[in-house]
């Protein structure tokens, strides 16, 4: 599935399209009149059942940098090839993936720490006091834990070819997703074109109030101020038509369907079987918060849709099979009795 997926991404370079808000991506083989795929929604899960494959063939947690190379690359070629389509946010996900099964694994939060420095570098070197003092922390830590010495060379040097190559990087990000960015920071600097998505996502949960407008009857819908309102900022809908109780109830519902996520994963029979269901966890969960941190302005805008609840056909069919394959580990649980992890 892992190599399918792979193929799948890099044929998308080829002859990928972008659809919708996201004419500006490469995301999106199309089938066929108007349906269309997006490989990388499928790449997600086979990251997921990879990863999970080299975890659960390990006797003992990773312990050192060079026992993270093996998950990083596998990571890191999907991630590059959904980079190279434009897709910000997809891409995003998978190292978020990543961490969350490393820590299901049981490696140390230190280790993890200093596998994150350079990305944490590379968003503070754009102010030199912040770079600096994340630079030294770096140097003191790696100091305190003790590292081997190539390893600790080797995130000293991450972090300072970070700080070097943050400019560059910035300019090789396309416009858009520079302009959402600059909007994350302050909306009002262009309210009319970079902002305009924050500011209206925020008038329409605010104009919600306790009980909302009623179901189809929000004025930044029906009058279509209000972008994207079936796909990224459908929670906006769900603020504005159904107000604070239906967001409560929205939230209610993702809350309980990752604490039942999470019980499936504990029970779950096998090593394979646990990191599976925990690094599907930790994929709608990355989904959930970036979806809803960006329609109050809490994250940057990037782009991906809020599970079971935008509309799409690729990734509701990948949070579908996702979730059957967690349905199918805890039948499997019942069978023959829950242990507790």
């Amino acid at each position: 599935m892992y190599a399918v997926a792979l193929f799948l991404l890099l044929l998308t370079l080829v002859i990928g399209t972008g659809a919708g808000t996201a004419a500006g991506t490469k995301s999106w083989i199309v089938l066929g009149g108007p349906f269309r795929f997006q490989p990388a929604e499928l790449a997600k899960l086979a990251v997921v059942l990879m990863v999970a494959r080299w975890a659960a063939d390990r006797r003992s947690p990773p312990a050192t940098m060079r026992e993270l190379v093996t998950p990083g690359v596998i990571v890191l070629v999907p991630f590059l090839l959904v980079w190279a389509q434009h897709d910000l946010g997809s891409a995003i996900v998978f190292v978020a993936i990543l961490f969350a099964m490393l820590y299901w694994v049981g490696t140390r939060p230190a280790l993890l720490l200093l596998l994150a420095s350079p990305a944490v570098g590379l968003i503070l070197a754009f102010s030199t006091a912040a770079w600096g003092a994340w630079f030294l922390l770096i140097l003191g830590l790696v100091l305190w834990w003790r590292i081997y010495f190539w390893e600790a060379v080797a995130v000293v040097t991450a972090n300072l070819i970070m700080g070097v190559v943050a400019l560059p990087f910035w300019r090789s990000l396309a416009p858009y997703q520079q302009n959402r960015v600059l909007a994350f920071l302050n909306p009002l600097v262009d309210p009319r074109a970079t902002g305009w998505h924050v500011i209206q996502s925020r008038v329409a949960i605010g104009s919600g109030g306790f009980l909302g407008k009623g179901y189809t009857l929000g004025s930044q819908k029906r009058l279509a101020f209000l972008p994207a309102q079936h796909t990224d900022f459908i929670f906006s809908v769900v603020g504005e038509e159904l107000g604070f109780v239906g967001v409560v109830a929205a939230l209610t519902l993702f809350i309980t369907l990752i604490l039942v996520l999470l019980r499936i994963a504990r029970r779950a029979t096998d090593q394979f079987s646990s990191l599976v269901v925990f690094g599907i966890t930790g994929m709608l969960f990355t989904h959930i918060v970036e979806n809803v941190g960006m329609t109050v302005n809490l994250l940057p805008i990037t782009g991906i849709p809020l599970p079971f609840f935008s509309y799409g056909g690729s990734f509701l069919v990948t949070c579908c099979a996702a979730i059957g394959v967690a349905l199918r580990v805890a039948w499997e649980s019942r069978l023959s009795g829950y242990t507790e992890r």
